[in-house]
């Protein structure tokens, strides 16, 4: 059996402000990636075109670019904020341009959240995903409680309770990863 040597993983934060909690929060899961293990931010979700079904075959490079990053990617991890008890729009909009091309087709997927209050977004999230047949990793799927002094990289690396539910989630979603792999050959 061929074992995956590098795992690639796409990150997504659902959020486009520069301070938010849940892009900071990929970024501490890149300084949380073991050895073999190599965690890469999206940072196109603001260049999306809205969803048009009569576009497809003719996507820009940004649509592209996403399809490929997913395409190559061994799993994706997203966390976003909560916006009027949903998933932010461009979040939505990214996960439209995919639902027909498939490359979250049986994708494993992890979902981290930075408030045990985003209960909401993280529901219709799983809906769409689960709706995708992506293959969501419940295990990987936690909540770290940031707190309004602990929104940025540094402050989360620094909190040992914190980056260790991060880390655990990570090593939960690798593990995970490499079985359902294995289970493909």
């Amino acid at each position: 059996m061929k074992e995956i040597k590098l795992i690639q993983i796409l990150a997504i934060s659902g959020s486009l402000r520069n301070a938010s909690s849940n892009t900071a929060l990929l970024r501490s899961a890149i300084g949380l990636a073991s050895e073999g293990v190599k965690i890469t931010l999206y940072e196109g979700l603001g260049n999306l075109p809205h969803f048009n079904p009569d576009l497809e075959g003719r996507e820009i490079f940004s649509v592209k670019d996403i399809r490929t990053q997913l395409q190559i990617s061994d799993g994706v991890l997203i966390s976003s904020p909560e916006y009027a008890h949903g998933i932010p729009g461009v979040l939505k909009n990214a996960l439209d341009w995919v639902v027909g091309s498939g490359e979250l087709y049986r994708k494993p997927v992890a979902l981290i959240n930075a408030s045990p209050r985003a209960i909401h977004a993280q529901a219709s999230l799983k809906e769409i995903l689960m709706t995708m047949d992506a293959h969501i990793i419940n295990e990987a799927s936690v909540t770290v409680p940031l707190s309004s002094n602990q929104i940025d990289e540094s402050s989360i690396l620094s909190d040992s309770e914190l980056s260790g539910i991060l880390h655990k989630a990570i090593v939960s979603f690798v593990s995970a990863i490499k079985i359902i792999a294995k289970s493909a050959l």
